[in-house]
């Protein structure tokens, strides 16, 4: 069992999915624009999938098992991680079915908003019912050294785009938490999220918003 965990970074991941995803209902509502052309150009859109895939993956590997493991004889908490397992399978093909929505001219257009509400329902959803339920049960559970085995490969997977996960993941969070979680990262790394990543970062335009 652990000590007291420090979900910070959980609760910010969290928090930025949210975000991104009044950033794809403000998408898919245009009218000014065809939402299907702004959408598949939103380099945000990408992103955010990418980010959902890690954070998913990384979960489904290297910590709903474990849990499992050690609640293999409390058949009413194993049910929570059984659900957490569930909706991440409700979730990810939304993703793929969005992308077809964008590519298909005929019915995407009709489709798309659907879709995209159906998405942000789940997630959210599933946000909520993680940090409500789930993450209490894994403070609960899990050893220090197991939660650290999750980060590493949360960490390990996102790795290549640290940078722009960062600046992503620190986007609009609110002064506490930028402390927070920098407070989290080594004086260089730190460094390099002020003078470079988080300027990269903003500089970009994500959602095509101009377009």
């Amino acid at each position: 069992m652990s000590d007291t965990v420090d979900f910070t970074l959980m609760y910010a991941m969290h928090d930025a999915l949210r975000r991104d995803l009044e950033h794809i209902a403000k998408t898919t509502a245009r009218t000014d624009d065809d939402p299907r052309r702004v959408l598949a150009a939103a380099a945000g859109w990408e992103l955010f999938k990418k980010v959902l895939h890690i954070h998913h993956t990384a979960e489904d590997e290297a910590l709903w098992p474990p849990l499992q493991e050690a609640l293999a004889e409390r058949p009413d908490d194993l049910a929570v991680v059984d659900a957490m397992e569930a909706e991440h399978a409700q979730i990810d093909p939304l993703l793929d079915a969005v992308d077809a929505a964008l590519a298909d001219r005929d019915s995407g257009p009709e489709r798309l908003g659907g879709l995209a509400d159906e998405l942000a329902g789940k997630l959210r959803a599933h946000l909520t019912h993680e940090e409500g339920v789930a993450l209490p049960l894994i403070e609960r559970t899990l050893t220090q050294e197991q939660l650290q085995h999750f980060g590493g490969v949360h960490a390990a997977k996102g790795a290549a785009e640290g940078p722009v996960l960062t600046a992503w993941m620190l986007e609009d969070a609110d002064e506490k938490v930028q402390q927070a979680v920098l407070a989290l990262l080594p004086p260089p790394v730190r460094a390099a999220y002020r003078d470079e990543w988080r300027p990269a970062y903003v500089a970009r335009d994500w959602w095509a918003t101009g377009g």
